[in-house]
């Protein structure tokens, strides 16, 4: 049996899967916003899933970070929290097991690729549009992680081809820098946006419904929204040229974005015909969750092995 664990910035999902078989319901909690709360939650949910299936597991646990190689401790989460703690060496403590560790958006990737929406593609640029905005690349089933762990992290660039009103508008990011895609495209820039141009406050869904229901400023936000996401996929296009983009997260759930994001391309892509496909996700919500389990499916050899 594999447990996968996602620990995400709002929720932490855990499943336990034999092959691609669900073993047990799967479980949602929101996440904990503090150290101690989220190793506790991440041990109850395995010790949960283990008592109802009655058996043990291989634990997989996708982070909205990475483990650096180097000194063994999170790095680059946007649930900071997380950063500079030895995660994997106090789960696997309390767990009493070996546990595998791989970014959240490295796990979508895999499990996109293996099954879901880019299954057939050589090359899968699996992208996470939520509290944060993560990205991870699966060349031919299987996580590429980089030299330095780092291969899919769009979101910590600047917003390419900004706008003069664009500049006047960047927001400080979390990793130090200012403008990043991740403060223009995750839900909560999303939200700032529309709040700057209607002086009012919504939730990202309320915007979605008012843009449907023919509200001006919310269909203006919702087509800036776009624009940005076509503009900042076709940097990254550019540069790894991949079969297939599989949009994921919260965000992905706005209507038809994988269509318009697809008409905006060609203005950016250095090439005379766009062949990439941007697809939504197959496996929703589980798709993070469902990579997590496959970090330790040593069979097909899908995951990027522990150095």
């Amino acid at each position: 049996m594999q447990i996968g664990i996602d620990l995400g910035g709002t929720k932490t999902e855990a499943i336990a899967l034999e092959q691609t078989r669900l073993v047990v319901p799967s479980r949602r909690i929101p996440t904990p916003r503090d150290y101690g709360g989220t190793l506790e939650a991440i041990v109850q949910l395995v010790a949960e899933l283990e008592a109802e299936s009655g058996a043990r597991g291989t634990v997989g646990v996708g982070i909205p970070g990475v483990v650096s190689r180097s000194t063994g401790l999170v790095k680059n989460a946007n649930s900071t929290w997380l950063n500079g703690r030895p995660l994997r060496s106090d789960l696997e403590a309390r767990l009493e097991r070996p546990v595998r560790l791989a970014n959240d958006a490295n796990c979508f990737a895999l499990s996109e690729a293996v099954d879901g929406a880019g299954q057939g593609f050589d090359t899968v640029f699996g992208v996470i549009l939520g509290t944060g905005v993560g990205g991870g690349i699966a060349l031919r089933r299987r996580i590429h992680g980089g030299a330095n762990q780092i291969a899919g992290e769009w979101g910590h660039n600047p917003l390419p081809w900004m706008t003069d009103q664009e500049r006047r508008e960047a927001q400080p990011c979390y990793c130090g820098q200012h403008g990043c895609i991740e403060t223009f495209l995750s839900g909560p820039g999303f939200e700032r946006d529309y709040a700057r141009a209607s002086g009012a406050r919504r939730t990202s869904e309320e915007i979605a419904r008012a843009a449907g229901e023919g509200d001006v400023i919310a269909r203006e936000t919702l087509q800036r929204y776009q624009n940005r996401l076509a503009r900042s996929l076709a940097a990254v296009i550019n540069v790894l040229d991949p079969d297939a983009v599989v949009l994921g997260g919260g965000m992905s759930n706005l209507p038809r974005l994988d269509e318009a994001v697809s008409r905006v391309l060609p203005g950016f892509v250095f090439s005379d015909t766009v062949v990439t496909r941007v697809l939504p996700n197959l496996h929703g919500d589980s798709s993070g969750v469902r990579g997590a389990a496959w970090l330790w499916a040593e069979e097909t050899d899908y995951a990027e092995r522990p150095s």
